[in-house]
């Protein structure tokens, strides 16, 4: 009974490997930050027309890293928010933390089953929602990867460009401390590729010039706390630093207590990514010195938008590119604040970059 079990374990694992490799032919890896099928997300419906009608009934079903960050509440506001402009249900559910890998597999493997007429994800890492990429297909469901970490086989992803989260960080440091000095870098869970891709992108922009320094590039796993303590020991062996830059800003404000508790916080510039609204107001208190901001909300109108043009039958590029700006103190004002319309203000961006 036994090598029965054992063969039959292993005939399973064989078939599911042949199929993983199948599907892994049809698509080469991707790489959302440099994959040419791409279109910006200002150009949807100058390029694709109108939202189309929908089949009747559509429902969208989402799955986040974890509502315990800011940045994920806020990309499901942005489902609801089309969802309720389309007349589209849309269920978001995520999983307990940013490091439940299995439990978000679970979460997403459940929608499949639920008739959902499309999938959203926003996976914990490259490889832990693989699988839902081939149970989606198998079911004629189309998958959207929505930022963050990027499934290699998906055929279709929305979000930012993350490597220039930090190459927008060290231009600033490059050109507001033109002196140099040593800087410091949080980053976010190893091997994710957000985390990967925004690390690479400032150390090689700040690298040039040889006038900066990168004394450290340490993890922090998303955690405020974790960043704290490291950006603690940071600063006891290198006193003389002059900035960070952290993955998110759950660590960016980690970093910034550790600054204060230092009595470092005129001297050092800190800088996130996401732009939560704890981040807007540490940056108004003249704390944080600035941050990536994403949009996460927008993020999550183009996300679902663009999903349901996939429903409707249109072809979409494998890559929407959805966008993000520097905020400091200087610009706060233009992003965030009474009366600010911030897709009309990413329209005018988006129109000054063409």
């Amino acid at each position: 009974m036994k090598t029965f079990l054992k063969t039959t374990v292993a005939a399973g694992l064989v078939a599911s490997f042949l199929f993983s490799a199948a599907v892994a032919q049809e698509l080469a890896p991707l790489n959302s930050d440099t994959e040419k099928d791409r279109m910006d997300w200002s150009q949807l419906e100058a390029k694709l027309g109108a939202f189309p009608k929908l089949p009747e009934g559509t429902k969208a079903g989402a799955v986040s890293k974890t509502l315990t960050n800011e940045y994920w509440r806020s990309l499901g506001e942005g489902y609801t928010k089309f969802g309720d402009k389309a007349g589209v249900p849309v269920v978001y559910q995520a999983a307990q933390s940013e490091g439940d890998q299995l439990g978000q597999l679970t979460i997403a493997e459940g929608l499949i089953t639920q008739g959902y007429n499309v999938l959203l994800v926003s996976p914990q890492t490259d490889a832990n929602l693989q699988p839902v990429i081939e149970q989606a297909k198998a079911a004629g469901i189309p998958v959207v990867n929505v930022n963050d970490a990027v499934i290699p086989q998906a055929e279709h992803y929305v979000g930012n460009v993350q490597r220039d989260n930090g190459v927008r960080v060290a231009k600033w440091f490059i050109e507001n401390r033109p002196e140099g000095g040593k800087v410091a870098i949080v980053e976010g869970q190893a091997g994710v590729y957000a985390a990967v891709q925004r690390t690479d992108g400032f150390k090689a922009t700040i690298s040039e010039g040889g006038k900066f320094e990168v004394v450290a590039s340490v993890p922090g796993n998303w955690d405020r706390q974790t960043s704290y303590d490291a950006a603690t020991n940071i600063l006891q062996q290198h006193p003389d630093l002059i900035g960070f830059y952290a993955n998110n800003d759950g660590m960016a404000l980690g970093i910034v207590e550790a600054v204060k508790a230092a009595g470092l916080q005129d001297k050092v510039a800190v800088f996130g990514t996401d732009g939560i609204s704890d981040a807007y107001t540490s940056i108004k208190a003249g704390e944080l010195t600035g941050t990536v901001d994403s949009f996460p909300v927008l993020t999550g109108e183009v996300a679902l938008e663009s999903a349901l043009r996939l429903v409707a039958g249109q072809k979409l590029p494998r890559v929407v590119a959805t966008p993000q700006a520097l905020i400091t103190k200087d610009n706060v004002a233009r992003y965030q604040g009474e009366g600010v319309d911030v897709r009309a203000v990413l329209m005018e961006d988006a129109a000054a970059a063409n």
